[in-house]
């Protein structure tokens, strides 16, 4: 008898034992955020100890360290297509900021701004921003503060405003191939990138079109006279900088053509820093040699303006390696915590109370805002409810583009909610807002999970696995 058959059987963890892991790294997230703010430490550590925690927990129950290492290896190899996608499009937004092309989106869409619709306009305008930088951060921290001076100067409610602001810039993240977590979500799932953002245009599209009407009728009759300093200011700086012909907006036009032709999204996004490229040396005359340099380092944008120069200075292959780093070190701990079964208990307890497709839907909802409550980081609250169903929404015969919507439609929108979660404190400290006033307002981020729910309970739109043209239908 060879010493692998003496073993005994690794154990499948209970519910309790599988919950210590996750319980430690909230500790563990909690104490660096609130012990250690002034070090500004990120969460990589944080998830490392984790990882550490659930493999001793793994051990104990009578796994070996290659089977625990194959699990942490297949769990980052589920992303690699993702990890992929994403340098290049640090690469993408580098070559495009060059070009002008996310310059020009911004200046047009700061053309909208009309005093009669301020709040629509500020939402639409942070939409374009955030799907041409595919960032919510950098478009509140710019766009946004310009828009909450605007709104203040027209005697809106601060938390109104930010409401506008955070709906518009989480819509254009939600729904950017150039964010983190719309290609983290897919990855997670196993769906592809552009069917993912194809498969959320039906809840964010009627969910969008919901929040703007609100917002019609919060804004009618409050207009003003709108003093345009700082919208003329930055758009100013950018014409100064840059050659702004509406030439430029084909690229991202293309982009769009892709996602509807369903091309692959490796090389759609690589054809599209190519593009980049191109434009930038014959429309804004950047040497080749600049272009490479930015396409790994960034871009740094020297306009005179503080706040244009902070929202067009970014990109570079280099500028997503900390992201990436982070997915990898967050599927290292999903990766053990299902290999050694925990998160199948876990799963299995919760999927215990769901009925149908609508009670899945509703459980990965729910696990997605329970992870940013607890673990206070968007990329965890989609890494482990991804892994958590993966298999559930297979075994139910529903495409993985079911899962990564809901990924999305919880886990980034509702992360902004929580004012102790990364993405709510930002948004508190860039903004000036009071924790918890600005939340009633921000109609996108609460609206798109409701309508996530009741197209699962109703079957809307739930494609089954292999043929997106039929619907599935409630069951149970």
């Amino acid at each position: 008898m060879t010493e692998d058959q003496s073993k005994p059987a690794p154990r499948q963890p209970k519910l309790i034992v599988a919950f210590i892991p996750v319980v430690f790294l909230v500790f563990a997230l909690w104490v660096s955020i609130v012990h250690f703010a002034e070090l500004e430490l990120t969460s990589h550590l944080s998830l490392v100890m984790g990882t550490v925690v659930a493999a001793i927990v793994a051990v104990l129950h009578g796994f070996r360290w290659k089977e625990i290492e194959r699990g942490m290896i297949k769990g980052i190899g589920l992303a690699m297509n993702a990890i992929l996608i994403l340098l290049v499009i640090g690469i993408l937004v580098a070559t495009w900021i060059q070009a002008g092309i996310v310059p020009a989106m911004i200046s047009y869409g700061l053309d909208i701004l009309s005093p009669s619709i301020f709040l629509v306009a500020a939402c639409v305008i942070c939409a374009l921003v955030s799907l041409a930088t595919g960032s919510s951060w950098s478009t509140v921290a710019t766009v946004g503060i310009a828009l909450i001076g605007i709104g203040e100067g027209l005697g809106m409610p601060l938390p109104m405003i930010a409401g506008a602001i955070i709906s518009g810039a989480y819509f254009g993240d939600k729904m950017s191939p150039l964010s983190d977590t719309t290609n983290l979500a897919p990855a997670m799932a196993g769906a592809d990138l552009f069917d993912h953002v194809r498969h959320m245009i039906y809840t964010a599209g009627p969910s969008l079109l919901i929040t703007l009407v609100i917002f019609g009728v919060l804004g009618s009759g409050r207009g003003g006279e709108v003093n345009t300093t700082q919208v003329d200011a930055i758009q100013g700086a950018i014409d100064a900088k840059f050659l702004i012909p509406p030439l430029l907006l084909l690229p991202p036009l293309l982009v769009i053509v892709m996602v509807i032709l369903r091309l692959p999204a490796l090389p759609a996004l690589i054809g599209g820093c190519v593009l980049g490229g191109l434009v930038a040396g014959w429309v804004q005359g950047v040497s080749f040699g600049h272009i490479l340099q930015a396409a790994f380092g960034g871009v740094t944008t020297n306009t005179g303006s503080e706040m244009v120069d902070k929202l067009l200075s970014r990109g570079g292959l280099e500028s997503m390696l900390p992201t990436v780093g982070l997915i990898i070190c967050a599927l290292s701990f999903g990766g053990v915590m299902e290999r050694a079964g925990m998160l199948e208990t876990i799963a299995r307890a919760v999927l215990g109370l769901a009925r149908g497709v609508g009670g899945l839907v509703t459980a990965t909802l729910a696990t997605c805002i329970g992870m940013n409550v607890l673990a206070s980081d968007q990329y965890l609250a989609i890494v482990v409810p991804g892994r958590m169903y993966r298999d559930a929404y297979a075994e139910r015969g529903l495409a993985p583009k079911n899962l990564s919507r809901a990924l999305e439609g919880a886990g980034t929108l509702t992360s902004v909610l929580i004012p102790w979660n990364t993405c709510g404190a930002f948004m508190i400290a860039t903004l000036g807002l009071t924790p918890w006033l600005y939340v009633p307002f921000c109609f996108f981020n609460l609206i798109n999970p409701l309508v996530t729910g009741v197209y699962g309970f109703t079957g809307w739109t739930m494609h089954p696995r292999g043929d997106a043209a039929q619907p599935v239908k409630e069951a149970g």
